[in-house]
């Protein structure tokens, strides 16, 4: 059977190369090629260096982007993992009720991006009407309005994989520790989260990457405004190709710089997780 298996792989194997080289491989390649020409179209490209990543490196829009999209990172990926295993904590607690406070809080994850913006939009803007404010009115308030919206989307989903990582702490490496005295601190401190790292390792890359990719959420509640002080990475290369014209190249070496920012933060992260995991 396994060496069936074995022999009839690559014919298995085949379609799904072939649509991940069609769908990812080679658009990517050309993507990087477009970075360094301009065009309109991908027929008339024309080679011209690096004069697409001088102007994008040159563009106070894509650093003022960048600088607000890595401040809007930290700070979410903190919020949302620690409220999110507080919550897997007090659910895994016994309390009556549990499976509906797991569904309630699952349920924002399940609303589209540009769904979820327009509400938040509405109901923030509606509290900050009482003190003469709106999102737009500064940088500041589409920050927070941000990470107000991205927590209580993605808050629910790391909630259920925290839950999985807690219930398969075996019962009796809790009891042995209670026994030998451990408070609750200790406890926490060093037995809980030491299980619980490989849920910590996949939550963190999600609320990672997640926030650095946003982009519907970002474009319905505050579009970039005022003045873009709100505009994230994504958005920012959104505009560069549909509102500026000839900068179709630039943009795509925004694009570039986006993806290989996100993989090595991502790919970072996932290294010294993981070997915290090891050390643990």
């Amino acid at each position: 059977m396994e060496k069936s298996i074995k022999k009839y792989f690559p014919i298995f194997a085949l379609p799904t190369m072939v649509a991940f080289t069609l769908g990812f491989v080679v658009p990517f390649l050309m993507g990087i090629y477009l970075s360094f020409c301009d065009f309109t179209t991908i027929t008339d490209a024309k080679f011209v260096g690096f004069k697409n990543y001088a102007r994008t490196f040159g563009d106070p829009s894509f650093l003022q982007a960048l600088g607000f999209t890595a401040l809007f990172t930290v700070v979410s990926v903190v919020t949302i993992n620690v409220i999110a295993f507080a919550i897997a904590m007090l659910l895994t607690k016994g309390i009556k009720g549990t499976n509906l406070f797991r569904t309630v809080f699952f349920m924002p994850n399940l609303i589209g991006g540009i769904v979820l913006g327009y509400i938040w939009q509405i109901l923030l803007n509606g509290i900050l009407e009482h003190f003469g404010r709106t999102l737009t009115y500064s940088g500041a308030y589409g920050f927070w309005g941000l990470i107000i919206l991205l927590n209580w989307q993605q808050i629910g989903y790391m909630m259920i994989i925290y839950i999985a990582g807690i219930q398969n702490i075996p019962g009796e490496l809790i009891e042995a520790a209670k026994i030998d005295g451990a408070t609750n601190g200790q406890l926490l401190r060093h037995v809980t989260i030491p299980m619980v790292m490989p849920s910590v390792t996949i939550c963190s890359f999600l609320t990672l990457t997640n926030s650095f990719k946003l982009f519907d959420q970002n474009l319905a509640l505050t579009a970039g405004e005022p003045a873009k002080s709100s505009q994230m990475l994504a958005l920012n290369i959104y505009e560069t190709f549909y509102t500026r014209t000839g900068w179709e190249g630039a943009g795509q070496a925004k694009a570039v710089i986006f993806f290989l920012i996100v993989a090595v933060i991502a790919m970072t992260q996932n290294y010294l997780t993981r070997r915290k995991e090891v050390q643990q």
